[in-house]
């Protein structure tokens, strides 16, 4: 190559590009300290969220077996087998939110203006 087809790259920057610099910064900043990817702490969210789900199920089961008993739909056969089931599931509930350090309030998700997802006790 000769001298006079080489021109000096120079770099210049903008007002816009250092406002887009300064934003994507920000925002970077903005997620990194929302976002706490420490293994032990998104496995015990993604647990809390499982059991969330399964304590609003177990919690249906529960009213629609009281229905289903005031209305004497169930055998007492069924009426025990039913009682029985719904108790071993909250207890092994209780067993997994301890292992996990989580209360039963850490399962209510707080959805805004309508209130809580699970009712309160």
């Amino acid at each position: 190559m000769t001298a006079d087809m080489k021109k000096p790259t120079q770099t210049t920057q903008t007002p816009r590009t250092t406002q887009t610099t300064q934003t994507t910064q920000t925002t970077q900043t903005a997620q990194t300290t929302k976002l706490d990817l420490e293994p032990d702490t998104v496995e015990r969210d993604l647990v809390a969220l499982v059991l969330t789900v399964v304590e609003l199920l177990r919690q249906l089961m529960e009213r629609q077996a009281i229905r289903r008993f005031d209305t004497g739909e169930l055998t007492e056969d069924q009426e025990e087998r039913v009682g029985m089931t719904l108790m071993l599931l909250e207890d092994r509930m209780k067993r997994l939110r301890e292992r996990y350090g989580l209360r039963p309030e850490d399962l209510n998700l707080d959805l805004g203006p309508l209130g809580p997802l699970l009712p309160r006790d």
